[in-house]
């Protein structure tokens, strides 16, 4: 098998724990290159993590010929340039979530990467966590039946640095995570991208989808509340709620079917309870010291011509496309 030979563009928090160890650790892959534009900071990253070379301009690190294939880690607003210029250039990419701002950006950047001849896949990393897996195999076997109903809610209460950057109004230091200029939207499209992709993988793709959003908090000049219905191809139906100035935390989804249900916390490791007519049932899960390594594995092994990642260009674009339709009205009126 041939050793992959990763870049980095955007060597930031996530690449620190969550996923750029996982380059390192995988088999047959390795993380030669990184790249982020203060160079100051793109030379620590290399020398902690032991990577060869570091840049700080993202052509360069793509036209690198030891670089095989290019991971971009950096906020929304710059997924589909660099896509394209790694597509440009022949390589394969892996794109972090959300996979862009709109589902025009998405679908321009497949078309990019399949005029191109180069595969694109994307940063849902659960889609290869034990947890989603294992929920996987409890709808295959029929425990539950076929999925009808499913239940999406999230909320949170306002951070204490967001309600004091707002209550000054000074929206120049607010965290780019609340910032449309640069996420295309606020914690929704960050948090609720991962609830609703992993849906889309255990249930069916969603077919239709209707939603509102406003801001009712005022901390930032994005959404703050989110909700939704939708209709999944497979029949079943479902609703979901982000509620991001709430009173406390809940972070809670349900698949039901007619022979009971199955609900998980998608954020943390609390076990997953399946609910039958024999009672209530706890399974434990362990998660991986990096969580997107073993996705990085299943892409390390696709394009060495063994299996298939589960998390591709396609996939996520739907996933950008159900954002969008419940953010329109909010956008509208933006």
């Amino acid at each position: 098998m041939k050793t992959i030979r990763w870049g980095i563009i955007g060597c930031g928090d996530v690449c620190e724990v969550k996923s750029g160890p996982g380059f390192q650790k995988a088999k047959n892959s390795a993380l030669v290159a990184v790249m982020r534009r203060n160079r100051e900071l793109a030379a620590d990253f290399a020398r902690r993590h032991a990577v060869p070379r570091w840049y700080d301009d993202a052509q360069a690190l793509i036209d690198d010929p030891e670089v095989d294939a290019v991971y971009v880690a950096t906020p929304p607003s710059s997924h589909k340039e660099y896509t394209l210029l790694a597509a440009a250039a022949g390589k394969p990419v892996y794109v972090e979530k959300p996979m862009a701002p709109t589902y025009a950006d998405c679908v321009e950047m497949v078309e990019a990467c399949q005029a191109a001849g180069v595969p694109l896949w994307v940063g849902y990393y659960r889609r290869r966590l034990p947890k989603f897996v294992k929920i996987q195999e409890l709808l295959a076997s029929g425990v539950i039946g076929d999925v009808r109903s499913v239940n999406i809610c999230l909320r949170q209460p306002v951070s204490a640095q967001l309600h004091r950057l707002g209550q000054a109004m000074d929206l120049a230091q607010l965290p780019w995570r609340v910032n449309p200029a640069i996420a295309g939207g606020g914690l929704f499209l960050d948090l609720a991208a991962h609830m609703l992709d992993i849906v889309d993988l255990l249930v069916s793709p969603i077919r239709e989808v209707a939603g509102f959003a406003t801001n009712q908090g005022g901390h930032y000049p994005a959404e703050d509340i989110v909700t939704g219905s939708f209709a999944f191809e497979k029949g079943a139906l479902g609703t979901g709620s982000w509620f991001f100035t709430a009173a406390d935390r809940l972070d809670w989804t349900e698949l039901e079917g007619p022979l009971g249900r199955i609900g998980y916390v998608c954020f943390d490791t609390s076990p997953i309870q399946l609910t039958t007519a024999d009672g209530i049932q706890e399974i434990p899960i362990t998660q991986p010291a990096h969580v997107h390594q073993p996705l990085i594995q299943t892409i390390v092994d696709e394009l060495n011509g063994v299996g298939r990642c589960p998390s591709t260009g396609a996939s996520a674009a739907r996933t950008t496309w159900v954002m969008d339709q419940m953010l329109a009205g909010w956008r509208d009126r933006g």
